[in-house]
């Protein structure tokens, strides 16, 4: 009887390096969820509540007219269909893999952040105040976040969390570039300014972050594969190729935003292109940060549960 209930014990007790594991994945996904909520709030003040912060944001929507004629038409019939193809992507894949899979727990976790993140969206656009003048002329209804950029990021998040650890780096980066196109058509279309569209990527980001915690916790016999290099979509130039993206073109919204004093006329269409840069650059930097995120969270094959 003794020995039986020492077997027992022994097994209910973690060891020190597997306790330690979880609390340090729990400490970086609170922390990269505060991390989110405050870019959320950054990207607030500086391009709503600042005279700088507006005149970039509102020179890029303006300057959007020059390239409206093809693109805008393209950009329109996208942003029709935005909805639709996003909602059937992830239904079709969360659906997929919960019924493959049986994973149950880990869809109604997924669905639910992709939920909440769009009610947030539409909550924070009615509490949000009016943007205050600041000497650029703008329209004063508030548009932060993006609706269609929220759907769009939301959708793609619900399918990164799903998916086994070995398919997370390809459909980060697959995710990502989609959020990131449907980001750029809102703003071609003059739906939105860019940091609308950042702001909900990061808002997007408070909400998948726990989510994708909580299933970890809660699947953490399916979340587990060999690292990077073990298959195609596991490689790390999913990581590699978004991370050189942002900075190629963290460089060139620098260049082209610090190019020409503002008020002085003769930009172009270099607000335009700098804050589509700031959107390549907020959506890629998400997407590298998260992967890399999950798959420090993923078991190594063969080792013990966290």
């Amino acid at each position: 009887m003794v020995m039986s209930s020492h077997l027992k014990d022994s097994r209910r007790r973690r060891p020190a390096g597997q306790v330690r594991g979880a609390v340090a994945l729990g400490a970086l996904c609170l922390l990269a969820t505060l991390a989110c909520v405050a870019g959320v709030i950054a990207t607030y003040y500086f391009f709503v509540r600042t005279t700088t912060g507006q005149y970039i944001d509102e020179s890029a929507l303006v300057e959007a007219v020059a390239i409206h004629g093809p693109a805008g038409k393209a950009a329109t019939r996208f942003l029709d269909w935005l909805p639709t193809i996003s909602l059937v992507v992830a239904a079709v894949v969360v659906l997929f893999v919960t019924v493959i899979r049986k994973r149950w727990r880990a869809a109604g976790i997924a669905v639910s952040a992709c939920i909440a993140a769009n009610i947030a969206t539409q909550v924070l656009k009615e509490l949000l105040p009016e943007r205050p003048f600041r000497g650029v002329e703008t329209l004063e209804l508030n548009s932060l976040p993006s609706g269609h950029t929220t759907l769009a990021a939301s959708a793609a998040a619900a399918v990164f969390l799903m998916a086994s650890p070995r398919w997370r780096p390809f459909a980060g980066f697959a995710g990502g570039s989609f959020a990131i196109v449907s980001g750029i058509s809102t703003v071609v279309n003059q739906w939105h300014r860019p940091a609308d569209v950042i702001a909900a990527f990061l808002l997007v980001g408070a909400f998948a972050i726990p989510a994708g915690w909580l299933i970890i916790r809660t699947g953490n016999a399916w979340n587990v594969w060999d690292g990077f290099g073990g298959h195609w979509a596991s490689s790390r130039w999913w990581i590699r190729l978004p991370g050189m993206i942002s900075l190629l073109f963290a460089a060139t919204a620098t260049f082209l935003l610090t190019r020409y004093v503002p008020g002085q006329g003769g930009s172009g269409t270099s607000y335009f292109w700098g804050g589509i840069s700031l959107i390549v650059v907020a959506g890629y930097l998400a997407t590298v940060a998260t992967t890399a995120l999950f798959a420090f969270a993923a078991r190594r094959r063969g080792a013990g549960r966290r």
